[in-house]
């Protein structure tokens, strides 16, 4: 009894120490964060770099606007979302409700081998294959630009919706369902007004993590973005708060390093803005 007992009492202790690391890397990230990117928005302003609409960081006069990438980073962000969370729910319903177990066999590998591969091979078949296809289909002089950035985080938010969302469909119990069919509810009402509801809280967690890495992702958007600091048009090229970072950081010194710090800040407020609103969501659905 006693041997059981300091088991658990050290099995507590640990789960507490990694919780306690857990919110104090959070927080020193949140911290480091905070201190790295008030400098520069101190210096420039807040007004003028939050809504300013000209990015020159290497001009003899620099500018340090950086409305551009926010709007492009929002509009990356909500396409890959109004393309990605619907496919992806839907697809998690086919594995988990309708395909049989040969067809579940092939197609959930598939969506697995999605998930591990690099973000960067994401973007090389995107600048490969995607931008010329879109040049050639809407007659451009160069198919870089926000919809081949919307098409690749569509494909690569994809792998977690579909994994969580299937998961969480297929912990619902079979009571739910085969009460609904005894009522006389067809197979896809019960899906849709049942399984769903049920299994929202998985889901919700899928579309979290897909939205994270749509918002966070860097090399592929670079890749097939353009990187023009122009304001968000579905066949300009654009540059995002991720790619913005990437690709002057490793040259950027002075004023210029610390306002790609400030921008970093603002993609962290950004993210924990979305987490927060769909935190938010989900418990008020939960309470009704």
């Amino acid at each position: 009894m006693n041997k059981k007992y300091l088991t658990e009492h050290v099995m507590h202790v640990i789960f507490l120490v990694c919780g306690f690391v857990t919110i104090a890397c959070v927080l020193a990230i949140s911290l480091y964060m905070i201190i790295s990117g008030l400098p520069a928005i101190k210096e420039i302003g807040i007004i003028n770099f939050l809504f300013g609409t000209k990015w020159a960081s290497t001009a003899a006069d620099p500018s340090y606007g950086i409305l551009a990438f926010i709007l492009s980073s929002i509009c990356g962000t909500l396409g890959a979302c109004v393309l990605g969370i619907p496919l992806g729910i839907l697809m998690a319903v086919f594995l988990s409700k309708m395909a049989n177990t040969k067809v579940a066999g092939v197609v959930r590998p598939a969506v697995e081998l999605l998930a591990g591969i690099p973000s960067v091979v994401y973007g090389l078949i995107g600048m490969i294959v995607l931008v010329p296809f879109i040049r050639r289909t809407f007659g451009l002089t160069n198919g870089t630009g926000l919809l081949a950035v919307i098409i690749v985080l569509t494909v690569m938010i994809l792998p977690s919706i579909i994994s969580l969302a299937e998961t969480a469909l297929s912990s619902v119990p079979p009571e739910y369902e085969e009460a609904s069919l005894a009522l006389g509810a067809t197979k896809m009402e019960t899906v849709f007004k049942v399984s769903i509801p049920a299994a929202k809280s998985g889901i919700a967690a899928g579309v979290v993590l897909g939205v994270g890495r749509a918002i966070g992702e860097a090399m592929a958007v670079m890749m097939v973005a353009g990187n023009v600091p122009n304001m968000p048009s579905l066949f300009n090229s654009v540059t995002l708060l991720t790619t913005a970072i990437a690709k002057e950081m490793s040259y950027a010194s002075g004023l210029q390093r610390q306002a790609l710090y400030s921008i970093g800040l603002v993609l962290f407020v950004f993210i924990m803005i979305i987490n927060l609103v769909l935190n938010v969501a989900l418990k008020r659905g939960n309470k009704k």
